[in-house]
């Protein structure tokens, strides 16, 4: 049976109601301290089991309020929510300069977000690591020892300390015929400018090193 004009003017008008309100369901506003986020279901829901994913399906165990625009009241800083959201939008973790990756691990965590747990540790590591090689600087040490002094000073050094170079600096005192020569023995250390906001401190053979040094 053929569909009068006023029945298929009333079903296109419900499709186009239908249409906007199911775009208007899929939007979702966020009131993060304070701050209003807009997105959309999907991206929140992108890992099953965040928070962000729970909250989209009006958990009840949640028990979020929404404030007078209906948005979702969620007690956190703002600020480091739009990398959590991004991420979510995209799947890449970008942070600005000026926010710390702790902050970002902070809020990843309480969200639940799995991977972006993951991301954010590794960032950490890498940052440290890279922390930690510019702090880095070798020390270089001159010792004076005889030749008697040499294969000992040499077989016991340790904590880290290489041999360099050794250099021939002829006698200093004469024995009838007999010359002991003396040696300068120079030595390397790679140890670190700053660790945990003191100056390094050397270990105590390596200030035996250093006392011996101390002659020249």
């Amino acid at each position: 049976m053929a569909e009068t004009g006023d029945e298929m003017e009333y079903n296109s008008h419900h499709h186009r109601k239908y249409d906007i309100s199911s775009r208007r369901n899929e939007w979702v506003k966020l009131n993060v301290g304070g701050t209003l986020f807009s997105t959309t279901r999907t991206t929140l829901c992108r890992d099953p089991k965040s928070f962000l994913y729970r909250l989209c399906q009006e958990d009840p165990d949640l028990n979020s309020d929404k404030d007078e625009n209906g948005a979702y009241l969620i007690d956190r800083d703002p600020t480091y929510f739009g990398p959590v959201l991004n991420y979510l939008r995209h799947g890449k973790l970008v942070i600005n300069k000026d926010l710390a990756e702790e902050g970002v691990l902070e809020e990843s965590e309480f969200y639940n977000i799995t991977d972006l747990i993951k991301l954010v540790k590794e960032r950490i590591r890498e940052r440290d690591a890279k922390q930690n090689q510019s702090h880095l600087k070798n020390v270089y040490r001159v010792l004076q020892c005889s030749e008697e002094e040499l294969t000992q000073m040499v077989s016991t050094m340790s904590d880290g300390w290489k041999f360099e170079q050794l250099i021939n600096i002829g006698s200093s005192y004469n024995y009838g015929s007999e010359d002991h020569a003396d040696f300068l023995c120079v030595v390397s250390k790679e140890c670190m400018n700053v660790l945990n906001g003191q100056e390094y401190e050397p270990t105590d053979k390596a200030k035996v090193l250093q006392q011996k040094g101390s002659r020249m």
